[in-house]
């Protein structure tokens, strides 16, 4: 004779081996996460030069003078932002969506084989476009700025 309590719990035994095997894969990936080396270790004093130049720019985008003012006053750093150590800080999020368009065009440009000095200079050109070369489908400086 069953009760009714036996079908709740084999119920319960199924969800308790799902959860196991879940939590099992979840440690496997954290594992192999921790492995991976990033490049953010790889930054001369030159690139971090070049990196607090343009964020310091009439040119860079307000996100990243923003993060830049964040590094000024000590709260991290350009190799803590490289080695992906504050990922999860706002700011840094708000600057890497600002700049992911164009990282995704030149990711897409280097997977087709175009030469990577071309898809330097188009990428300088695209950031900066004069008064008439606005696109109707790219946002405006006001709409960037505003948010």
């Amino acid at each position: 004779m069953t009760f009714p309590y036996d079908s709740a719990r084999q119920q319960l035994q199924a969800w308790q081996q799902d959860l196991d095997a879940r939590g099992a894969r979840l440690e496997k990936v954290a594992l192999e996460a921790s492995r991976v080396q990033t490049r953010g270790a790889d930054l001369s004093p030159a690139d971090i030069a070049e990196i607090e130049k343009f964020a310091r720019s009439k040119d860079a985008p307000n996100a990243l003078k923003d993060l830049q003012r964040k590094i000024d006053s000590g709260e991290m750093s350009w190799r803590d932002i490289a080695s992906g150590k504050a990922v999860g800080d706002p700011d840094v999020q708000r600057a890497m969506q600002t700049s992911m368009p164009s990282l995704k065009r030149a990711y897409t440009a280097i997977k087709e084989g175009q030469n990577l000095d071309e898809i330097v200079a188009a990428g300088q050109q695209r950031a900066r476009p004069s008064r008439g070369d606005y696109d109707d489908d790219l946002p405006s400086d006001f709409t960037e700025d505003a948010f």
